[in-house]
């Protein structure tokens, strides 16, 4: 009896050995396909449990067997949140994550990552979506993104091609990082003194302005678009929302983000997307929930960096 509790004492640690090494990958892969840290890490959890009661003497490769598994339960919870969140009060904005730890999230690339491409990847099918996080994150071949999804590798190119074409038609080129973090910065001092002639000059002429607040009060329900436009709503609002705060420069999503806090809590985190034209669209998330998940990512990475490779047990 002893020897049988030591040999599946044994199988279950390698199975959590094995398990560790894949987790930033897995929540890489959930977390592009969702835009939400909690949604991931359930999925991730659920992952882990399976796992567990998975003959794995059967497995040739874990690593293909768990990102399948993976990707199949994001595209479902993709599927239903996507009615969730018609019913959505106000513009959703993916739940940003602390990135300055793990810049790619257990990706090969750090592509499609960035919350203005996470914005656009929910306008795919969860099926297109799934498709291009695989190739253009993980560069997963063709014939294995085909196996995870089943379909044939004919249709899995034309899927990520398809994927491909709606980003380069909808965004144009990014800056580069230093440039984004400059942008922000001529941005937040703008914005802090109201400067609308300074507004206007950091803005290209179809800037979006989105104000995630989940439903709050005082928070704008509608994109705000145009040049002029988003300048006098920044405006508007500078001698009411900038009084008594502090900033906090933070990396979310690989680029830089300002975390306002008034009391020492977070009430906004900033950042934007930007091209040689200007910045293009102001990213404000308001949303309780999504700031304490961004709260949580930063703080949970920082005081425990090995969970970047994950621990089973905590997610």
């Amino acid at each position: 009896m002893h020897s049988e509790q030591s040999q599946a004492a044994g199988r279950f640690d390698e199975a959590s050995v094995v398990f560790v090494g894949l987790r930033p990958r897995l929540f890489g892969i959930a977390y592009r396909m969702l835009g939400s840290w909690s949604e991931a890490e359930d999925i991730v959890q659920e992952v882990w449990l399976r796992w567990q009661t998975t003959d794995r003497t059967i497995v040739v490769n874990p690593s293909a067997f768990l990102a399948t598994i993976t990707t199949r339960l994001a595209i479902n919870v993709a599927r239903s949140a996507h009615s969730r969140r018609e019913t959505y009060i106000g513009p959703w904005l993916p739940e940003p994550i602390d990135t300055s730890i793990d810049p790619a999230v257990g990706a090969e690339r750090g592509e499609a990552l960035e919350l203005a491409v996470l914005l656009l990847l929910e306008k795919l099918t969860p099926t297109e979506r799934a498709a291009y996080v695989l190739r253009e994150a993980f560069d997963y071949p063709y014939g294995q993104i085909a196996d995870v999804l089943q379909l044939e590798e004919a249709n899995a190119r034309q899927l990520v091609r398809r994927a491909r074409k709606h980003l380069a038609t909808e965004r144009q080129a990014p800056v580069g990082v230093v440039e984004h973090r400059r942008l922000l910065e001529s941005f937040l001092a703008a914005a802090q003194t109201g400067n609308l002639v300074a507004l206007e000059e950091l803005f290209a002429s179809e800037v979006v302005s989105y104000s995630d607040g989940g439903g709050l009060r005082e928070v704008a329900r509608m994109p705000v678009l145009g040049r002029t436009r988003v300048a006098r709503f920044v405006g508007a609002f500078a001698h009411r929302f900038w009084p008594d705060t502090r900033i906090e420069w933070v990396e979310a999503n690989g680029r830089a983000g300002v975390l306002v806090l008034r009391d020492e809590t977070a009430i906004a985190l900033l950042t934007m997307d930007a091209s040689a034209q200007g910045i293009t669209q102001v990213l404000w998330v308001m949303s309780p929930t999504k700031l304490a998940g961004f709260s949580r990512s930063l703080t949970r990475l920082r005081q425990e960096p090995h969970l970047a490779g994950g621990d089973p047990s905590s997610s």
